[in-house]
């Protein structure tokens, strides 16, 4: 039985090493069955309930896909006004109902730490599909898998990670993951979206080179990764505030092109981070990082319930 069995997944910095690669791997194997044309029964009986009260496209779509190609059936709640939460129904009291009803909950909801406070209400297994400003557990595993996939190796890679670093729970997952492998990090934000000093703190401590600056072109001419994330509306307070710094990166074709040969990656939605003409470069990884979701999130389910 999985050594992930009854676990739930709420951030990346509670990963071990040990589980880190069972993920990685597992999520391998499931996509080497589907891409021979395999079929894949393991969550067979079994019911995910996905519960979003933030929206989603790829995570909750890549959730429910991941368990139906497993062999297992979906409820969700897509839309937090059609939920009891709509009522005043607390947390808590959601999950014990849902539990009833699903053998896994994945929860995406808008305050930090909601996905802890979830999990302690409940003994099945949750996964954090993203907590407010938090963590995206799920969003930095499947990045991850695509920088092996694309790379070839995790180890010893810069990586730039551009955006609003401020916020982005994928970048506040993902940089745990990172810094295990040894990578150089090169933190690109406009002044007042920086990485949090705590997580800067944490990566330093664990013996990762962090380096800050706002000069993307620079940043790219020594990259083998360039992350990218949008400046996100949804977090401003101050609207003023939001329009005066969207625009602070746009990744085109000539700065790619003086760039250092390597991948760029983007959680997405992108609004008007990269510029649609970079779709057409071959290190243009976003979309095939989208679709690495699926196998990522399947080996998530099936190992938290011991259907590996």
């Amino acid at each position: 039985m999985s050594i992930l069995c009854g676990k739930d997944i709420l951030r990346t910095d509670l990963l071990s090493d040990e589980e880190l690669e069972l993920i990685l791997s597992t999520a391998a194997r499931f996509e080497g069955v589907l891409e021979a044309g395999g079929r894949l029964t393991n969550m067979e009986g079994q019911v995910l309930a996905t519960l979003f009260f933030e929206p989603s496209t790829r995570t909750r779509l890549s959730f429910e896909t991941a368990m139906l190609r497993l062999g297992g059936q979906v409820i969700t709640v897509a839309d937090p006004k059609t939920s009891s939460a709509a009522k005043g129904e607390s947390l808590a009291d959601s999950m014990r109902t849902v539990e009833g009803y699903a053998d896994v909950i994945v929860i995406r909801h808008p305050q930090k730490g909601s996905a802890q406070e979830a999990a302690d209400a409940v003994a099945v297994p949750v996964i954090n599909a993203g907590d407010g400003t938090g963590q995206h557990p799920t969003q930095a595993l499947l990045d991850v898998y695509t920088i092996r996939k694309e790379k070839g190796t995790l180890e010893g890679l810069t990586v730039t990670l551009a955006g609003d670093l401020k916020n982005g729970r994928t970048v506040h997952s993902l940089v745990y993951l990172l810094a295990r492998f040894g990578m150089r990090l090169l933190f690109v934000s406009p002044p007042g979206l920086e990485m949090p000093a705590d997580i800067t703190a944490d990566l330093r401590k664990m013996g990762a080179e962090v380096s800050e600056g706002s000069d993307l072109a620079a940043a790219m001419r020594q990259s083998d990764v360039v992350y990218v994330t949008r400046i996100q509306r949804e977090r401003f307070d101050d609207t003023a505030e939001y329009e005066r710094l969207k625009g602070s990166y746009v990744v085109n074709m000539d700065m790619v092109r003086q760039a250092k040969p390597g991948i760029i990656m983007h959680p997405l939605p992108r609004v008007d981070e990269i510029a649609p003409e970079v779709d057409a470069y071959e290190g243009a990884a976003y979309f095939r990082q989208a679709a690495n979701g699926v196998p990522i999130r399947m080996a998530l389910l099936a190992l938290v319930t011991g259907r590996e």
